[in-house]
Formats: structure tokens, sequence, C-alpha cells
């Protein structure tokens, strides 16, 4: 799908993910609605990219179906709002559990689920859902964020083949550790990664988005050749894939995230 001229909506633009892919796609000749809960970053982001505002928390189904309501046309929705959910599942109270499955699953899935059906009758449209590499492979205190990630790449690759051959892409992108936005960045600053690691930028995240709709990917991940690696392995042998996160140190990464990102719950 070639981009100049086309409508998107993007969910969870007020982050520093959603910023960079929101001037990507403007920079690309979209034409924007962007949505999040923080109306002053939204405001004036919609007013940089001339595109249309719409304060929605995606916990919430009426803010949902407003959302719909103002975007029902777009061409493509990039559903990139998510919430940490890192931390001991124990620890989430039942109403911070249901947010996290709420924003990071079915949020997605019942935009998806709306705006598709247009793009379906058109017989043209893309979807991007950005999951993560957490989606690929399982980390210490982090079941929830795993779970949702897990359930959004694979809702995603099976979606595609339902809506592929009827001429709506689905995509699915996949961060690894953002050096300068994303939960990563936002949980700590002071955060190393383990030796032979490097994190991408916000800037990737966003060029990986374009690729994926202009080249109708299936999966992208965004990470260094190690970490790719890594992932393959932990597909293929969890258990030592774990025993050598823990060897590493990169264990101890996941655990930083959960005590940084508490006050996001």
């Amino acid at each position: 799908m070639e981009l100049r001229g086309r409508s998107v909506l993007v969910t969870g633009a007020t982050g520093g993910l959603g910023q960079a892919i929101v001037r990507r796609l403007f920079a690309e000749g979209c034409v924007l609605t962007v949505t999040g809960r923080r109306a002053e970053v939204l405001d004036a982001l919609a007013g940089e990219v001339e595109g249309t505002a719409v304060v929605a928390d995606l916990a919430r189904r009426e803010d949902l179906q407003r959302i719909v309501e103002i975007g029902q046309d777009v061409d493509i929705l990039v559903a990139n709002a998510g919430v940490p959910g890192t931390g001991e599942l124990t620890e989430y109270s039942l109403e911070q559990l249901d947010r996290v499955m709420d924003v990071n699953l079915r949020a997605p899935v019942t935009l998806a689920r709306l705006l598709g059906e247009r793009m379906l009758a058109r017989g043209q449209g893309h979807v991007v859902f950005i999951s993560s590499l957490s989606g690929k492979t399982a980390n210490p205190v982090s079941s929830l964020y795993n779970a949702t990630k897990f359930g959004l790449r694979g809702f995603a690759l099976a979606l595609r083949q339902d809506w592929g051959p009827r001429g709506v892409g689905v995509s699915c992108v996949n961060p690894g550790p953002i050096g300068d936005a994303g939960m990563f960045h936002e949980a700590s600053k002071d955060i190393a990664l383990p030796a032979g690691f490097r994190p991408k930028s916000p800037a990737d995240v966003a060029a990986a988005v374009v690729k994926a709709i202009r080249n109708d990917r299936a999966e992208i991940d965004v990470a260094d050749p190690v970490m790719r690696a890594g992932v393959v392995f932990g597909q293929l042998a969890p258990q030592a894939a774990a025993a050598l996160n823990r060897l590493v140190g990169a264990d101890q990464v996941s655990h930083q995230l959960a005590d940084g990102s508490v006050d996001k719950r």
C-alpha cells in the first residue's frame, strides 16, 4: 500500500513511540487521527501533524466506540497503545489486571473488528499491531505482559491469513528495548542491558511500521542481531534460554523494568 494520502488512526499517540510513528506517517503524506489519554500532549501533536485528536482511555468501552465513530473510514489502523503489565501476578488487583488486558489486547482486537469491517467492504486497508519481542519469548516477572503480547501477536498472524486474501493487510511489529522511549526507557533510564545488546530508537520502530504497511510484511522485529538471535533460541529452547538469561544477568533487566513500572499499573 502506498501511504501518501491515506487516512491513519494511531492509538497511544502521546507516548514516545506513538509520537515517532505519527510524525513519520505525517512525513509520508498520511492524514492522521491520533488518540491518547494526555490531552495537552495529544492536542499539540495533532496540531503539529495537522491531524484530528481524540482524547480517550482504551480501557473504557465508551471511549473505544467514540474512536470508531470518528475514525470509521480510516485506511490504516496502527494499534500502538499499551501498558507495562510487569511484576508478579499476585501483586495486581483484579482491576489492574483487567486494565492491562483491556488496553494491551482487548482494545486492539475490538478496533480491528470494528474498523476492519469497513476495510474489508472496500477491499483494501492495513492493520499494524505494535506487539513486542515479549510476544515471542517469555521473561521473568512479566507473565501478564507476556500473555497480552503473545495473544496480540497470535491474533495478528491468524487474522492476516483471514484478511490478506480479501485485500486487507495485517502486520505485527515487535520492538525490543527502545533507548529513548517506551516501557524500557520510562521504567528507568539507568537500566543497563547485558554486554552485546543494543537498544533501538523510536525512529526504528516508526520505520518498521512504514515498511510493514508499504511491503505488506507479516511481522518485523525491531532489535539488534544479538537480541534477535536470543529470541529464536528462546523459542526453540525456552528452559535453556531462561537459564542462560540468568547466567548473563538478563533476568535482572526484567526485575528492574518491573520495579520501575509499578506506578503505571
